[in-house]
């Protein structure tokens, strides 16, 4: 193809092509684990480069690279439709809950409750801390097909619940959370709803200013499309300053010069918004990431994304009912996400199960070039923007050759 027959393709080519077009790993797979880890675009690639080049080079000091935190914040602000000061820089989704356990003004006596099974254990274990401050932990059961039971979530609460925690997808078997029912029964009884948003954070639409959420933690690893140990923590308004932060360093107090060695007095203010939940030096390599990635999400749109994904999983949840395997998560109504798993679920665990078609099924998807994770025994794929409709086809296709083989075997 021709120089300018290549340009004339990039104009008339979908928003939705044109990213797809910068990620190499969809060149050579059909990745379909985005509920696992990001895949990385080159425009985030590039920003890595710019961060490494600057220090290979000493051409950038310390006030000049937090420019990308501050960046990257207001980013993932504009993202989820709130303010820039209700968002925190941190480190992932555990350093998002651990800061609000700690800075809650417990009583001892009060409550928080939780669903363990529908959950990452990131989301359970700091609450199972809390028991030492005599706080009760009310873990609500999921329901038989492992959704999380918002009915039971709320006959659990009572005056005395703090908390209420849930994740907006689970991760695994991923069905979507009903958060405005939850957050809801939550600001009735005047406790601080927490969502481990990490599932669905750049992939499922958000809007935090009309969400009833008080708190959304997440990491920009998966969805976001970012790296590793990076991440941000929301706090509506309402609760910022009732809540005190366990860690204190220099960019969670009010301080009146750029130089982060200087110190201030023996008396200190809280930053006055979520950044009083920062601590000490930022990832800056997460930061150059997550600024070039948001830009990418912010110039597809939230709700296009969600739409563009959506579409997808219900033609790959069709297919695969048509092949002869039933997917766990609806592939449409208010349960639906952009997660697929297979299986039985808790027929095994991270990464093996004892559900006799998944793991011969999972070796056929491997040698196809589909990749995917299992979890909790099941078999998981997660789709975002970058997907299309061939990679469905081709899932589809290596799922049929798959379960041939097996039910041969």
């Amino acid at each position: 193809m021709s120089l300018q027959a290549e340009t004339r393709a990039t104009k008339t080519a979908s928003p939705f092509e044109r990213f797809r077009a910068g990620f190499p790993a969809v060149r050579a797979q059909t990745y379909m684990s985005i509920c696992d880890k990001m895949i990385l675009h080159d425009d985030v690639r590039v920003a890595i480069d710019a961060f490494l080049d600057h220090l290979a080079l000493a051409s950038a000091n310390r006030t000049q690279h937090e420019v990308r935190v501050g960046s990257a914040r207001e980013k993932f602000a504009q993202f989820m439709n709130v303010a820039t000061g209700t968002v925190a820089a941190t480190r992932n989704v555990s350093d998002g809950t651990n800061s609000i356990a700690w800075a809650m003004p417990w009583k001892e006596g009060d409550n928080v409750v939780l669903t363990s099974d529908s959950e990452h254990p990131n989301n359970v274990y700091p609450w199972l801390r809390q028991r030492e401050r005599g706080i009760e932990v009310r873990v609500v059961q999921p329901l038989a097909n492992g959704a999380i039971d918002i009915d039971g979530m709320i006959a659990a609460m009572d005056a005395r619940t703090r908390v209420v925690t849930a994740a907006s997808a689970t991760f695994a078997p991923g069905h979507r959370t009903d958060l405005q029912r939850l957050g809801e029964a939550s600001r009735k009884r005047d406790a601080l709803f927490l969502v481990d948003g990490v599932q669905t954070a750049g992939i499922l639409h958000h809007d935090l200013s009309a969400e009833p959420i008080d708190a959304f933690a997440t990491s920009t690893s998966k969805g976001l499309l970012g790296l590793y140990a990076f991440g941000f923590l929301y706090v509506s308004p309402q609760w910022i300053d009732r809540l005190s932060p366990a860690y204190l360093s220099r960019p969670a107090v009010v301080q009146q010069t750029d130089d982060h060695s200087t110190m201030g007095g023996f008396d200190y203010a809280y930053q006055p918004d979520s950044r009083r939940f920062e601590v000490g030096s930022f990832n800056l390599a997460g930061a150059y990431a997550t600024d070039a990635s948001i830009s990418l999400l912010l110039d597809l749109g939230s709700k296009a994304i969600e739409k563009h994904v959506l579409s997808l999983a219900s033609r790959l949840h069709a297919g695969l009912t048509e092949v002869g395997v039933e997917p766990a998560v609806p592939g449409s109504g208010p349960q639906q996400s952009h997660i697929i798993t297979l299986g039985q679920l808790d027929a095994g665990g991270h990464g093996f199960s004892s559900d006799p078609v998944i793991e011969p099924l999972s070796k056929h998807l491997t040698q196809s070039k589909v990749a995917h994770t299992i979890r909790r025994g099941q078999l998981r794929m997660g789709l975002h923007a970058y997907n299309n409709e061939a990679d469905v086809e081709a899932t589809i296709a290596a799922v049929r050759e798959g379960l041939a083989r097996a039910r041969k075997a």
